[in-house]
């Protein structure tokens, strides 16, 4: 096989490693919004194709990581598949993260486009889609505003239904995203500012005193503040030492006006539009496709009972059938994703699904 030249940043760092992919093929496209964005294709075999969809605050490379022995990029090429990576308007590697958006926007225009490219690129009739946490909220929402090409999905930890984990129900209602407006600020930074001002200390202030398990405390500041942007998104010991040092190139910057529609998602339990009307429940019907739910039963975030209200909505609108849930034991959020042994213990599961749901 050969190696290919995407890897992570600083590749020959001790633990750091070649991706076992070929070389990328990059699909620079843009949204009818005029809004710049980015597909990057590894062509394992003629199954998909595969599109994977990255959260808030970080970007594809979520999929391709070097720290982990098979990160899911590498594990759905092996298995055949025509991995695309969308790197949609919240990733932290694109100029477009510095927009103020919505996540009303990535659904209305980024998915459709990059359905649209992949499938004309690839000239398959329909594309499959592993989505995470607010990826797997903006592809629900893009499909029940009538995203079209879609065969089937894999949704990580959330879809229909962010029902939040008690400390972050408790901290959507102490208005931050609203209190850093007042204050000037535009986004929320997960690595420190050196250069933030007073308004970096507040925050940094405001990281010391978020309540942490002693299970997961560390010394990372990265770390804390990742956890008082979004709660605890993992379980330190489902992450390699390797991985948990390059957090700071992971995880970046979050934009207010996304922020402020993923507090209002979380306030109403469920996807709004970012002005807060209930437009996407009533059109459940357009998620009428196969999906499984993957979640980590002890996910700090989301709680479990998000993908099963949204699996148990869906299936009552369109029959159980359709809609498949995997709980994986000990596992968080991310670290479904990221963790040292995910391809053991999580990405069977997806491949499975994927691979019974392919175009025959």
């Amino acid at each position: 096989m050969v190696l290919g030249e995407t890897t992570m940043r600083h590749a020959d760092v001790p633990g750091r490693r070649r991706l076992r992919v070929d070389a990328a093929q990059t699909h620079p496209f843009t949204t009818e919004d005029g809004v710049e964005l980015r597909l990057t294709r590894h062509r394992g075999g003629s199954r998909g194709p595969v599109m994977l969809v990255h959260c808030i605050g970080v970007s594809s490379r979520m999929y391709a990581l070097d720290t982990i022995p098979t990160n899911l990029l590498e594990y759905l090429y092996a298995a055949g598949f025509d991995v695309w990576l969308l790197d949609m308007r919240l990733s932290i590697d694109l100029d477009a993260q510095s927009r103020q958006s919505s996540f009303d926007e990535i659904a209305q225009y980024d998915y459709p486009a990059a359905v649209q490219l992949v499938l004309a690129v690839s000239g398959a009739r329909s594309v499959q889609v592993v989505a995470h946490g607010i990826g797997a909220q903006t592809f629900s929402m893009a499909m029940l505003s009538g995203l079209q090409g879609v065969r089937s999905a894999v949704c990580s930890q959330v879809a229909i239904h962010p029902i939040p984990a008690p400390l972050n129900r408790l901290k959507s209602y102490m208005g931050m995203p609203t209190l850093m407006g007042w204050l000037g600020v535009k986004a929320l930074h997960a690595v420190p500012q050196p250069h933030g001002g007073w308004r970096e200390r507040m925050f940094a202030l405001g990281t010391r005193l978020q309540p942490i398990a002693p299970a997961e405390r560390c010394d990372s500041a990265t770390c804390r503040r990742i956890s008082a942007m979004y709660g605890p998104l993992y379980r330190h010991a489902r992450l390699g030492g390797e991985t948990h040092a390059t957090l700071p190139e992971q995880f970046g910057q979050a934009n207010l006006r996304a922020f402020r529609h993923l507090i209002r998602n979380l306030r109403a339990g469920h996807v709004v539009r970012e002005d807060g009307t209930d437009s996407y429940l009533p059109r459940l019907e357009l998620m009428a496709i196969p999906i499984l739910f993957v979640h980590g039963a002890d996910n700090d975030c989301l709680v479990p009972e998000s993908t099963a209200a949204s699996r148990d909505a869906l299936a009552e609108r369109n029959g159980s059938a359709l809609y498949w849930r995997e709980v994986i034991p000990g596992y968080g959020h991310v670290d479904c994703i990221i963790g040292e042994h995910a391809d053991r213990d999580v990405y069977p599961y997806i491949l499975r699904h994927l691979e019974e749901t392919a175009e025959s």
